[in-house]
């Protein structure tokens, strides 16, 4: 049998097959459909210091070979989390990872912080990258300068494996991607959701009450599979590859691109098994191919 197992900058995972933010909840809510055991690592909605109550309804849209969506990182804050959240996903036996959000570089530290002693959560997902907060988010993840300053500060504060999550709607992913392992990051993940926006034609307004929200799904992955390329290429930490995965295969050719593990988000919405699925998949294509570990997918491209 072939041996699934990786390693992300310390964190042992199972198989490479994890769930994005914002996609999974808190993972309680699909363990009717899937054993949450199976996966990989999860990675939690985003948490913010203070709560939010996310942006106005309408706020997701259908568009071809995908969705948008400006929920706008609706959660409770890290407190509650905490409080009332860990306790029911701590036991969880697998890798609990929670995505931490702000509106500036202050409250990312103190959510960090709040978080060190949770012994059940080996890890955290910076989010510096979502297009759908008016303030924060994806402004800290478009320049090179503002990603380190808040890595930086981050890296400071947070004792575990920290994982930087990377904005697409740059020019070059790849120099903020070193710039986030020049300040301390132990992982980069990308990508997050492309900007884009939906009209509706009858009434001639955006579908959106934000106008513009994230595209996620198949419509992303050829970007997502080239930055992924590009990122590992540039970089000696491990990358950790979303956007689009629908497949085993699709996980596969993230592997391929140099991704040491996958995230998979929208496709649970339209199966809610999906990830092991994908699990099961990458062990049947190892032992089809004489491939006897994981590991030695990744960056296996040949060009």
């Amino acid at each position: 049998m072939a041996d699934l197992s990786v390693n992300i900058a310390g964190l042992q995972m199972k198989n490479p097959v994890m769930t994005a933010s914002g996609t999974f909840g808190y993972g309680t809510e699909y363990a009717d459909f899937v054993d949450l055991s199976r996966i990989g690592g999860i990675i939690v909605k985003g948490t913010t210091l203070h709560p939010r109550q996310g942006n106005p309804y309408p706020r997701l849209a259908e568009t071809p070979s995908g969705m948008l969506n400006a929920v706008g990182l609706q959660n409770k804050g890290v407190d509650y989390f905490i409080g009332h959240i860990y306790p029911t996903i701590k036991d969880i036996d697998t890798n609990i990872i929670v995505n931490v959000s702000g509106s500036q570089v202050a409250d990312y530290v103190a959510t960090a912080e709040r978080l060190n002693d949770l012994e059940r959560i080996p890890a955290i997902e910076l989010n510096i990258s979502c297009p759908n907060v008016k303030q924060g988010g994806m402004a800290f993840g478009t320049s090179c300068a503002s990603a380190a300053q808040v890595v930086e500060a981050v890296r400071k504060a947070y004792r575990k494996t920290l994982i930087v999550k990377l904005s697409p709607n740059v020019t070059d992913i790849a120099e903020i991607a070193r710039a986030a392992e020049g300040a301390g990051a132990d992982a980069v993940s990308l990508i997050n959701t492309l900007l884009g926006m939906a009209i509706d034609a009858r009434t001639r307004r955006p579908v959106l009450s934000t106008v513009t929200g994230g595209l996620s799904g198949p419509a992303v992955k050829p970007v997502a599979l080239r930055m992924v390329w590009q990122v590992a290429q540039a970089v000696g930490i491990p990358v950790i590859g979303l956007g689009g995965i629908m497949t085993a295969t699709d996980a596969i050719e993230f592997l391929l691109a140099g991704a040491t593990a996958v995230q998979i988000g929208t496709a649970n919405f339209i199966d809610p098994t999906v990830t092991v699925k994908v699990v099961e998949g990458i062990e049947t294509y190892l032992e089809q191919n004489g491939f006897t570990s994981a590991k030695e997918l990744v960056g296996a491209l040949q060009v």
